[in-house]
């Protein structure tokens, strides 16, 4: 399977565009990247420390 292409982000971007009007369009982009961008940052914070991998047996 082959990513997005021009093709289909265009017609994703009408049906948002008919959706939900082009004037709500520069909020709706702005509140996705913000989500993507927190999304990230997450991802590396918890990448980074550790927390997820298997618990230390230090009590015992």
């Amino acid at each position: 399977m082959r990513g997005l292409g021009w093709g289909e982000l265009l017609i994703i971007l009408v049906v948002v565009v008919l959706i939900f009007g082009a004037s709500r369009f520069p909020a709706i982009a702005r509140s996705i990247g913000s989500s993507a961008k927190e999304f990230r940052r997450g991802m590396a914070d918890g990448a980074g420390d550790g927390a997820d991998d298997e618990p230390s047996d230090t009590g015992k």
